[in-house]
């Protein structure tokens, strides 16, 4: 089953509406009012915040992390897509170690 993307309101945390692609996972309605974006941004700093864990146990002398979220709306919930099969969401992690 092919999803069709939307243009839907999101409000930040300061009031301001922005709109933004999302993709409908399941085969319900989309509701149309905007839809707070911390529902994306929570998720984002858990995913750092582990990411963030990880490298501190490895130690490189440098890191950089790179990944593209996808937005899709699910039960009326924005759900962000790290993963969806795509070339336009992913995860990419450089490490570097001096000699």
């Amino acid at each position: 089953m092919e999803f069709q993307t939307r243009i839907i309101s999101v409000e930040l945390a300061d009031g301001t509406n922005v709109k933004v692609e999302a993709t409908p996972l399941d085969d319900r309605k989309i509701n149309f009012t905007a839809r707070p974006f911390n529902e994306v941004t929570t998720a984002i700093e858990s995913l750092t915040k582990e990411i963030a864990e990880s490298l501190q146990k490895v130690k490189p002398d440098r890191a950089s992390v790179k990944f593209g979220i996808e937005i899709g709306i699910e039960c009326g919930k924005l759900t962000p897509l790290l993963v969806k099969g795509t070339s336009t969401a992913n995860l990419e992690i450089t490490l570097e170690w001096g000699n």
